[in-house]
């Protein structure tokens, strides 16, 4: 069976594609596969879709720093194993 990536050097050529109403793209129909995609394209004109999902731009910034996003995975972690303590009540530092 033939390889089907003729070649692996493949550039971003379009990001963050939507599909439309009817999950359509400009390059034709791709399924269920997912709702926006990465588009890349080699040099031999190949394309590949890469499912993507959005992050809102508030929450950005954890994505974007290694330290803080480790940080949120160990608590994650830590919280899955109950190592929690009670820290008592916040409510008063809530805002309204």
């Amino acid at each position: 069976m033939p390889a089907i990536l003729k070649a692996a050097d493949f550039s971003l050529v379009s990001e963050f594609v939507v599909l439309d109403a009817k999950k359509r793209l400009r390059l034709g129909a791709v399924g269920e596969v997912g709702n926006a995609f990465n588009v890349y394209r080699n040099r031999l004109g190949q394309i590949v879709l890469d499912p993507v999902k959005a992050i809102p731009v508030s929450e950005a910034w954890l994505w974007e720093n290694p330290e803080a996003f480790a940080s949120v995975k160990r608590g994650l972690q830590q919280a899955d194993k109950g190592e929690t303590h009670d820290l008592g009540d916040f409510t008063r530092y809530a805002k309204e």
